[in-house]
C-alpha cells in the first residue's frame, strides 16, 4: 500500500484550508495526525477518502488517481469520522450486517469483527441505547469490516474514560500491524503509545513530518513540542 499526496489544495471561499501539502506514506505505519483545531486536519483527512472535492493538486492511492478510481479506492479505506454518524434506531448486528452487505463479506466477518472491537455482548441492543464508547466501537467496526488497507482514526477516542480509551487503543496497535493507520488525535499520551510517525498541520500547511522521538527533541514532551511548534 502506498499513498501520495502531491500539491494538495483546499480552499472554502477565500479561506485556504490545505496549502499545497505533500506525503507519502507507506503501509503499515500508524501515524499521528496533530494541529490545533481549525488546522485542516479533517479537510485533508476528507479529502483522502473522496468526501472533499480536490481544488488543486493530486491523491494517488495504490498507483490511482482517487478521482479517477472513486469505487476502487473506496473500498480500501476504512473512515470514521469525528461525529461517527450511526442509525440509532439500527441494532448493533443490523447495522453491520447491513455495511457487510454493501461490500459483499460473508456474515461471519461481522462475528469476528464485533469480537475484536468488545461489542459482542451489545451486538442486540440498538445503536441508540448505547455508551458513548460503545458507540465508537460499532463505528471503528464498520471502518475495519471490510479489511481495508488505509484505516483513516478522526478523534477515535473523543469522550471516552480511561478504560475504554485502553481497550480502542489496543485495537487500533492491533490493526496497525497489518495495515497503515492515520490518526487523528489532541491526546498526545495516545500518539506516544500508537504512533511512529508525527504530522503537524497548521493553518493549512504541513509544519512538521518526522518520527516521533525527532517531533519532541529537545523539549520535555510532546505537548511542549506542540505549543512551540504551533505558537
Amino acid at each position: 500500500m502506498s499513498l501520495q499526496i502531491t500539491n494538495l489544495t483546499k480552499r472554502f471561499g477565500e479561506q485556504t484550508a490545505l496549502n499545497d501539502i505533500n506525503l507519502n506514506i507507506d503501509k503499515n505505519e500508524i501515524i499521528g495526525l496533530l494541529g490545533p483545531n481549525g488546522a485542516g486536519k479533517s479537510t485533508l483527512m476528507k479529502s483522502i477518502v473522496g468526501a472533499l472535492k480536490i481544488d488543486e493538486g493530486q491523491i494517488i492511492f495504490h498507483g490511482k488517481d482517487i478521482t479517477k478510481a472513486k469505487t476502487e479506492s473506496k473500498k480500501n479505506i476504512g473512515f470514521l469520522p469525528e461525529n461517527n454518524p450511526l442509525y440509532n434506531e439500527m441494532y448493533v448486528k443490523e447495522y453491520l450486517s447491513f455495511v457487510a452487505e454493501i461490500h459483499k463479506l460473508p456474515k461471519s466477518r461481522v462475528e469476528e469483527v464485533t469480537e475484536l472491537v468488545g461489542i459482542s455482548p451489545e451486538k442486540s441492543k440498538k445503536i441508540g441505547q448505547l455508551s458513548k464508547g460503545y458507540k465508537q466501537r460499532v463505528g471503528l467496526a464498520q471502518a475495519i469490516l471490510h479489511q481495508p488497507d488505509l484505516l483513516i482514526l478522526d478523534e477515535p477516542t473523543n469522550g471516552l474514560d480511561p478504560n475504554q480509551i485502553i481497550e480502542i487503543r489496543n485495537v487500533i496497535k492491533e490493526i496497525g500491524r497489518e495495515k497503515t493507520v492515520i490518526l487523528s488525535t489532541h491526546i498526545m499520551q495516545e500518539v506516544e503509545a500508537l504512533c511512529s510517525r508525527v504530522i503537524l498541520i497548521h493553518q493549512g500547511n504541513i509544519i512538521q513530518d518526522s518520527p516521533v522521538e525527532e517531533f519532541k527533541g529537545k523539549f520535555g514532551s510532546l505537548e511542549e513540542a506542540f505549543q512551540s511548534y504551533t505558537n
